[in-house]
């Protein structure tokens, strides 16, 4: 492969595969990813079911999951089934890699939750690892973890590459780095992206996501808010960076765009889509980029616990944390509360709101 191929997160909207005609009509899409735990085989339509095997028995399907909840300190039938689901759907079409998001997601109604972010401490890296180890054993291909957009502190974002190193290092996982998470971590915490992208282990970087985003306005008058909604451009700072990133992540394959099935409505945004997609692949084709010499996967031997490793104090706290953000608790109040695992005394307090407004949205109770 001479550059990282170029490729599209599928989506099953009307608008979103209108959108996106032109460019597979070109043989422009070198590669698809599904997120396949959001529609399982039962329930998707026939031309995509035709059309994700096209990719899938040319060896261009990669799966990104959404709802494993890789952080999760209780052990659950929930976690069981996603399993059982995956190794049903990697059987039935071929995918040559699987990817997860970092974070927890705890309600019961799991599936209109949203990842929040942990932070680095040795036993939810262990229970990380686990949950890591229980998925990676489920498939026969690699598997990697994305990089999350929301904090609660800056200090949790300069320490997600290092934990996202740790956490992958048993089982010779890789990484997504996702460049609009970091946009809008650099924006709302005020750190440069590239000084946020060095703390990263750009060798693992195995796939980027691209994407753009929304403005929340402040509660407290302040600047506003960036938001990883997926439902515009990619922003002008990500295309300054691109360049440079592609430099340094020597083991990259592949480049997805990501953009939300039901915010391709108008003619314009359909336009513009086409006109990221053309100026990424713009970048790619004018990069220098020089893959280091491929190394083959192979599965490691991780010895797994027979029993899945829980916390009751982690999860409770985890539990708490989201009913709390769900009540729309005052953020002050929230900040002095007395979290073991959660360092809320650091926590900013328009972080803490945006939280509430995510939650709420989503409402996963």
């Amino acid at each position: 492969m001479d550059k990282p191929l170029l490729g599209i997160s599928m989506m099953a909207e009307t608008e979103f595969v209108s959108a996106l005609l032109p460019l597979l009509q070109s043989n422009s899409v070198d590669i698809l990813e599904w997120s396949f735990d959001t529609l399982y085989h039962s329930n998707e339509p026939g031309w995509l079911c035709d059309l994700l095997n096209f990719y899938a028995e040319n060896d261009r399907l990669i799966g990104h999951g959404v709802y494993y909840s890789l952080f999760d300190a209780r052990w659950t039938g929930r976690q069981e089934e996603w399993l059982k689901k995956l190794k049903e759907e990697v059987s039935l079409r071929k995918y040559n890699h699987i990817t997860e998001h970092f974070g927890f997601m705890n309600t019961e109604n799991f599936h209109q939750g949203v990842p929040l972010p942990v932070s680095l401490n040795p036993k939810t890296l262990e229970i990380g690892k686990d949950r890591l180890y229980r998925l990676q054993e489920a498939v026969n291909i690699p598997v990697g973890i994305e990089n999350l957009a929301f904090s609660f502190s800056v200090d949790d974002v300069k320490e997600q590459g290092v934990f996202l190193d740790k956490l992958t290092e048993d089982t010779d996982g890789f990484l997504i780095l996702d460049l609009h998470n970091i946009y809008c971590q650099s924006y709302n915490f005020e750190v440069e992206m590239q000084e946020i992208i060095d703390l990263y282990p750009l060798g693992k970087v195995k796939e980027i996501h691209l994407s753009g985003g929304s403005w929340q306005e402040s509660a407290y008058g302040k600047k506003q808010v960036r938001r990883d909604t997926h439902d515009d451009v990619i922003p002008k700072e990500i295309f300054s960076v691109l360049p440079s990133v592609l430099t340094q992540c020597q083991n990259l394959e592949y480049i997805i765009i990501e953009r939300l099935g039901h915010t391709l409505k108008t003619d314009e945004e359909k336009d513009n889509f086409l006109k990221d997609f053309n100026s990424v692949k713009g970048t790619i084709e004018a990069s220098d980029w020089k893959r280091e010499k491929k190394k083959n996967w192979n599965k490691k031997d991780v010895k797994i616990a027979e029993k899945p490793l829980e916390d009751l104090v982690l999860f409770e706290e985890q539990s708490r944390l989201t009913q709390l953000l769900f009540d729309n608790i005052d953020a002050a109040v929230i900040k002095d509360l007395d979290f073991h695992y959660f360092k809320t005394k650091n926590w900013d307090p328009e972080m803490i709101l945006t939280a509430q407004n995510i939650i709420r949205k989503w409402n996963p109770y």
